[in-house]
């Protein structure tokens, strides 16, 4: 999701201080800056942008935003929520549209000029929400405004507002000494720095590939040498074939390639990514990362940045974020020695001669999958449409939320590849949802939700934009794509962040849509993922590319049977990137090698030799590339437990899940609340009672604990 800071959208009511006449210059000619205009409440003008444009915008910006904050501290009257805390929701709204613009070139269309630019202004960013977040005359209206004995007379969501405002404000330094205060912005404004650089190496890594040759290619399925061989036409080498060095591209590979030594090698360049020495390396980087980490948390006075980082999330600290992982990492592993016996059974068998490796794991985890269940994954995949399976998501959110999808055209798009969908309710415009879902140059691995724009109604009614970011390879032209089931899930949970986003019913922008805690955020999109293998959405939209035909019952029954099998290595390679991270912060000041800590604290775990990290430390974007998931990968396990047991809130309803009495708890409860009530108050109204972990036990089919 978007990289979006605290104060990013923020903008004071009431007089503005006059700006500079550079600024107001740039403000009349430079497109980034101007209001977004056209129809559904205005666009990005992304047809408009050109980088050079970035580093003026941005400074621009950020200039009108100080001069709107000086505007709230300069106000002679009394601080209340309306002209302090209500100013500062509508503060910042041209700065929060350049980061939108900014941000999505980052992501999306990395070109050498562009990190140029992010060199320079990623820390000159830090240091302006620095400037904001400790800026003591606006703290002291902040702090009066929330002691004040009439703030029981705000509304629900303005309390919660004001609350996150304050505690936000002091975590980030408020009431430190200016010393103190000064070293808390420079620690920012080098990490920023780091960070930026951490994002380009594993750009650069991940920009690279694999060319293969003929004796590679043997036994590949045609689906993959055709994008193998695209992969390499986009690289100007015709006749070639390469696997580029993304997930995308690398895990059908190891999948479905017979040839070891072609597994190994493309294997081996993937989970090196970062950590090739040279220019690229990440790992002293990581180091200086976790050393300031620790010491900003100390000033900021806390025992180590997971404390920090836990505090407001529903973990609420490191120990119970940790025991939710031990208790489900030694179910995990010890699922994953089962599933190795019987892949090393397949290979002495075979005659194969050799021990399990992990670039062994997932071809023979497939064979595995294919003797225990009868189910070839191959032959799910030409029912696995990508257009189709886009108009299976609009229709079940439509089934649950009463979403309608219409695309449109005319909408400016930062490439040719993406479309735009206009999203209505029983007639009435929702939002906007942008889709690129191609893998290029330039973008970023992975998938992702992005919010341009957040729902809100404190000054009018304003509409939300959202989009999903994929990394699908380019078959041939005028050919279907076809994904794999792992892909199709990815999808649907992505697709859960952007409708949680277009469910949102908020007054202010802060507390909106997916503005919420971190290890709540991934609930809704994981929730979402249960839609795809529903019977509903597979008879109608997961139909053969060339015969048109729905999926037969006999290969969904196979695939429900199934539906469990893989739980052992996902949990494991998932876990295994979590606890290291959480290890990593918890270890404070220490100095720290990370190739070396990754290795020592993985073998103390019992950690499974024939599978690696989902992300090993200096590929690890999600950590140390901001600070959103740092000491927070956990997040996802906790949402699980959410998701699992409000799962079994449809499964236990008559309509399963397309229940209509348990869709509309969903929505009022959960997706339109955003953080306008806190999410342990949301779970529980929803489900009558607060979370248990049984019902994650029971979906990755481990032992389930008395009394849960």
């Amino acid at each position: 999701m978007q990289r979006r800071t605290f104060l990013a959208s923020a903008a004071a009511t009431g007089a503005v201080a006059a700006l500079s006449p550079s600024v107001s210059m740039a403000q009349a000619t430079n497109p980034l800056l101007q209001k977004w205009t056209g129809p559904y409440g205005g666009v990005p003008a992304f047809d408009k942008v050109k980088v050079e444009q970035f580093k003026p915008a941005l400074e621009a910006a950020m200039a009108k935003n100080l001069a709107e904050i000086d505007a709230i501290t300069a106000n002679k009257a009394a601080p209340t929520f309306e002209n302090t805390i209500a100013a500062l929701e509508d503060a910042g709204r041209g700065l929060n549209d350049v980061q939108t613009y900014y941000y999505i070139w980052g992501s999306n269309m990395s070109t050498p000029e562009f990190q140029k630019v992010e060199e320079e202004m990623d820390p000159k960013l830090s240091a302006h929400f620095d400037k904001i977040n400790q800026n003591a005359p606006l703290f002291a209206r902040i702090e009066a405004v929330y002691n004040a004995p009439d703030k029981a007379k705000l509304t629900s969501e303005q309390q919660r507002v004001l609350w996150i405002y304050y505690t936000n404000f002091v975590r980030s330094g408020a009431k430190l000494s200016p010393t103190a205060k000064a070293r808390v912005g420079a620690i920012n404004t080098e990490l920023a720095g780091l960070y930026t650089k951490f994002s380009q190496n594993l750009l650069a890594d991940e920009n690279t590939w694999i060319e293969l040759s003929d004796a590679d290619l043997a036994g590949l399925p045609e689906g993959l040498k055709a994008a193998a061989a695209s992969n390499a036409a986009a690289r100007k080498l015709p006749g070639k074939f390469v696997i580029v060095n993304t997930r995308s591209s690398v895990d059908p590979f190891l999948t479905e390639s017979p040839v070891r030594a072609a597994r190994e090698k493309v294997w081996r360049a993937f989970v090196n990514r970062g950590d090739n020495g040279g220019a690229t390396d990440n790992n002293a980087i990581i180091s200086k990362i976790l050393k300031l980490r620790a010491e900003r948390a100390k000033l900021l006075g806390y025992q180590t940045h997971a404390h920090w980082r836990l505090e407001n999330a529903m973990a609420k600290n490191p120990e119970n974020a940790m025991a939710l992982m031990e208790a489900v990492w030694t179910p995990a592993i010890a699922q994953v020695a089962i599933d190795v016996a019987d892949m090393q059974a397949i290979i002495d068998k075979e005659g194969g001669g050799f021990k399990l490796e992990p670039w062994d794991y997932r071809y023979y985890a497939e064979k595995v999958r294919k003797a225990k269940y009868d189910l070839d994954m191959n032959e799910v995949k030409p029912y696995l449409q990508l257009d189709k399976l886009r108009e299976g998501m609009f229709w079940a959110s439509g089934q649950l939320y009463g979403f309608e999808f219409k695309k449109l055209s005319g909408i400016p798009v930062y490439h040719e590849d993406i479309t735009v969908y206009e999203v209505t309710r029983g007639g009435k415009h929702v939002g906007l949802w942008y889709f690129d879902p191609y893998a290029r140059p330039g973008k970023r691995s992975g998938a992702w939700m992005n919010a341009y724009r957040t729902q809100e109604r404190f000054k009018g009614e304003v509409t939300t934009i959202v989009s999903n970011n994929s990394n699908f390879i380019k078959g041939k032209p005028g050919e279907p794509l076809l994904i794999s089931w792992d892909d199709a899930t990815t999808l649907f949970h992505e697709f859960g962040h952007a409708i949680h986003g277009l469910n949102a019913n908020a007054t202010y922008p802060s507390v909106s849509g997916t503005a919420v805690a971190r290890d709540y955020v991934e609930f809704p999109s994981q929730l979402n993922e249960h839609w795809l293998s529903t019977p509903q959405v597979l008879n109608q939209f997961a139909l053969h590319y060339q015969t048109g035909k729905p999926i037969p019952q006999a290969l969904v029954d196979k695939i429900e049977a199934a539906g469990k099998f893989g739980e052992g290595f996902g949990t494991t390679e998932y876990l295994a990137s979590a606890l290291i991270d959480m290890k990593l912060h918890l270890a404070g000041d220490a100095d720290i090698d990370p190739d070396k800590f990754e290795r020592e604290e993985l073998a103390k775990l019992n950690m499974p030799k024939e599978i690696v990290m989902r992300h090993r430390t200096p590929q690890f974007g999600h950590v140390f590339s901001g600070d959103g998931y740092s000491a927070g990968y956990y997040s996802y396990l906790w949402a699980d437990t959410l998701t699992a047991d409000a799962a079994e809130a449809f499964q236990e309803a008559p309509g399963g899940f397309y229940d209509k009495a348990v869709a509309k708890r969903l929505y009022e409860d959960i997706m339109s609340k955003g953080n306008t009530i806190d999410p342990v108050e949301q779970f529980r109204a929803f489900r009558g009672r607060d979370v248990k972990i049984g019902a994650l036990m029971r979906k990755r089919g481990f032992p389930v604990p008395p009394g849960a």
